[in-house]
């Protein structure tokens, strides 16, 4: 995608304004509770298709009872599947987590990788995943795309694609590196908060001058 002065211009004033409604890190913004690389990258294997908040209600006990890559790698699936069970899609996480870490100690000591190339070789870890573990675990640049954030992305005019990885591509190409993790994150917080699918509230965004949708989605006057 070609970029233009004014789009750059547009996605400098929309990242600033996002640090300031959402302060913080990568690691303080992201909402899956995790002590180390190792448990992020199962929260988020368990976060897609549920809410975080679900995750966080699982995460307990599963690290408890798999605290690192060996135990996980050698978990009895009918445990597992009981104890993640609510997340949904219960069978192909199972499925994801042991595999993930089956590679994990097969391939990287147990350790969790801090490169995209090697991230996206393990059993249900695609760009989204490998982005939140390099930007929230490593500090590492990474821009994760969910529903969320190719909405909000669209909507601003940073691209017009629903491909995520397109989307990651045009973002991350408007966007200074060190900006991609925080400003995905807080693209997520925004989506959740003001920017949401079928009612956004453009009338309290603080991005809504600077938005080519705001006002799109107001109900037509009577």
């Amino acid at each position: 995608m070609a970029v233009s002065r004014s789009l750059r211009t547009r996605a400098k004033v929309v990242v600033e304004r996002l640090a300031a409604q959402y302060p913080g890190t990568p690691k303080q913004l992201c909402a899956l509770h995790h002590d180390n690389a190792f448990q992020l990258l199962v929260a988020t294997i368990l976060s897609a298709q549920t809410t975080d908040e679900r995750v966080n209600l699982v995460t307990p006990d599963l690290f408890s009872a798999y605290p690192d890559a060996e135990a996980l790698a050698h978990a009895d699936p009918t445990r597992l599947e009981g104890l993640i069970r609510s997340t949904g899609f219960f069978r192909s996480k199972t499925k994801s987590l042991i595999g993930a870490s089956q590679a994990l100690v097969e391939r990287f000591g147990g350790e969790v990788p801090s490169s995209m190339e090697d991230l996206v070789t393990l059993p249900g870890v695609g760009r989204k995943t490998a982005n939140v573990v390099l930007s929230v675990a490593f500090g590492e640049p990474g821009f994760a795309v969910d529903t969320h954030v190719g909405r909000l992305s669209r909507r601003l005019g940073f691209t017009a694609s629903s491909d995520p990885e397109v989307v990651e591509r045009d973002v991350e190409a408007l966007v200074p590196p060190e900006e991609w993790g925080a400003l995905s994150l807080r693209l997520i917080l925004h989506g959740r908060a003001v920017c949401m699918a079928r009612k956004p509230r453009c009338g309290t965004c603080v991005l809504a001058d600077v938005c080519p949708s705001a006002h799109l989605f107001d109900p037509a006057p009577l």
